[in-house]
């Protein structure tokens, strides 16, 4: 049942991309603002094709950062899903199979860390898309974990989120598998993205799982830093901090 439900999913991912790929080929959206519907519209039809279920708690901002932890090529899905957007993500995500070629379609930024001078270039475009009106999405982290842990949060576009003065505000997404799914499947290994492991046969493993549930929790309102943009590394620990504080238990949720 695992290997036939990956099958027919993976046909399904197919005519998704069939129909969302000529969607953009025809239509060619020339601003910020119709890439980042095309991805909302085509991300939240993914999460319903393959019976994601998407629990939030709190609201999506509707201008500035919004910065998560990080576990999978799922969670550029689950937030697009949630609402149009813009993400900043690495460099490397624009070779990613299948994401990576949505992900650039859609009008992503990337930073390539280590080179000088991206995380400004990411700062402007932050700019330019907040001047756009829309929330700019990203995972201070730098890589994805099996979720036991939240990793250090890298400085770098949190200063530049900072001294542009928009407000960031944090959230906190974990998966879980609401049913059986057979013996040594779990979600550090079958969900969550990490490690050195082949991405495609890990996308046909996760597309034969069942009961795939996605909870995220968004902070109340932008996050109150102590820190400035002169205290890059501090700033980056009242972040993480700050994501930390809404792991826990979900009430009052929406689906």
């Amino acid at each position: 049942m695992h290997v036939l439900r990956a099958l027919l999913r993976t046909a399904k991912l197919i005519g998704y991309f069939t129909w969302f790929g000529l969607e953009l080929l025809i239509r060619r959206p020339a601003t910020r603002q119709a890439r980042a519907d095309w991805l909302h519209r085509f991300c939240a039809a993914a999460l319903r094709g393959f019976d994601v279920k998407l629990t939030v708690e709190g609201e999506f901002p509707a201008r500035g950062a919004l910065i998560s932890n990080h576990l999978s090529y799922l969670d550029i899905i689950v937030f697009a899903a949630m609402s149009p957007c813009v993400f900043c993500s690495k460099a490397e995500i624009k070779h990613w199979p299948i994401l990576g070629w949505m992900t650039t379609m859609a009008g992503t930024v990337y930073v390539d860390r280590g080179r000088g001078g991206s995380a400004a270039k990411a700062g402007g475009e932050m700019k330019l898309a907040a001047e756009a009106g829309l929330p700019v999405v990203f995972f201070p982290e730098g890589t994805t974990s099996n979720g036991e842990q939240v990793l250090a949060f890298h400085s770098g576009l949190l200063a530049q989120a900072i001294g542009a003065e928009e407000p960031i505000t944090g959230a906190y997404l974990s998966y879980s598998l609401d049913e059986e799914n057979g013996e040594g499947v779990s979600v550090s290994d079958d969900v969550a993205y990490w490690g050195d492991v082949n991405m495609l046969k890990h996308i046909f493993r996760f597309l034969g799982l069942q009961g795939c549930h996605a909870r995220v929790r968004i902070g109340d309102g932008p996050i109150a830093f102590r820190c400035g943009v002169k205290d890059r590394k501090g700033a980056a620990r009242e972040a993480r901090e700050a994501v930390l504080e809404l792991a826990g238990t979900f009430v009052n949720t929406a689906t």
